[in-house]
């Protein structure tokens, strides 16, 4: 099945594009090419741009500790497993703590670092960072995969403490969530909502299935309309029926 995510307020957009940024960075810094590590900093410093929201820190401390006082409502419910309870809660409070231990503004490190910084300046011109402009930067590429990753690291480190928070409240998320089954009749769904507020819909297809999802969703009513799934800047309604698989997803 292939999944696509849609989320429905400001919060849990920010925190998906983060997730995505930290799962690529992740990958480049593995590879021992310098090409890869040239990729993995232009990841950087898109994380440090989404992350630059200056009230995101304080949101998802915000938020693990409502999940925290949730979470610690279900002691002694006899449907839940205590270990695995404790263990979400012990996840939840060391996320806390490493997020209370980031002093100061997100990615601060990054901003004082003028080496950096030249490079992100010159990185936004198509060709900026060729050998002749950034001759500094030429030669770290050519430096061991090592002594790269070792760089990389000490840059990304102090930003890790997000990634764990995000990573904690994505999961709680994808995991308090009912799959429904339906099916849009020549490729339009719509459902009315009775109020229901979700913060993410995640649609399931069949891979084999040639259409996308395209959603429109309030409390009122959700409207999924499948279009052909062509590299194309317009799209044209999908004209079969197409079964899929709805999940509502809402912290608790």
């Amino acid at each position: 099945m292939i999944n696509y995510e849609f989320p429905l307020n400001e919060r849990v957009r920010t925190m998906l594009r983060l997730e995505d940024l930290y799962f690529r960075i992740d990958r480049f810094i593995e590879s021992d090419r310098s090409t890869d590590h040239h990729a993995a900093l232009g990841v950087l410093f898109e994380i440090l741009e989404v992350a630059s929201r200056a009230d995101l820190k304080s949101e998802l401390l915000q938020e693990l500790e409502r999940q925290k006082k949730a979470l610690n409502n279900l002691h002694n419910n006899p449907e839940i497993l205590e270990d695995a309870l404790d263990a979400v809660l012990g996840e939840i409070e060391g996320a806390s703590s490493r997020l209370l231990s980031m002093g100061g503004k997100i990615g601060q490190h990054l901003r004082d670092d003028e080496w950096l910084m030249g490079i992100k300046q010159r990185a936004c011109i198509p060709g900026g960072v060729c050998e002749f402009d950034l001759p500094s930067y030429h030669y770290w590429q050519h430096q061991s995969p090592e002594r790269r990753r070792q760089s990389l690291g000490v840059w990304l480190g102090p930003l890790l403490p997000l990634h764990d928070g995000i990573t904690i409240l994505l999961k709680l998320l994808r995991e308090n969530g009912k799959v429904h089954h339906f099916t849009a009749f020549h490729g339009s769904f719509q459902q009315m909502q009775g109020g229901r507020v979700a913060q993410m819909l995640r649609i399931s297809l069949d891979p084999d299935l040639p259409c996308i999802p395209e959603i429109s969703a309030n409390k009122y009513a959700l409207n999924i309309r499948f279009v052909e799934a062509k590299y194309a800047a317009k799209t044209a309604l999908y004209d079969q029926d197409v079964p899929f698989d709805l999940t509502f997803c809402s912290l608790q």
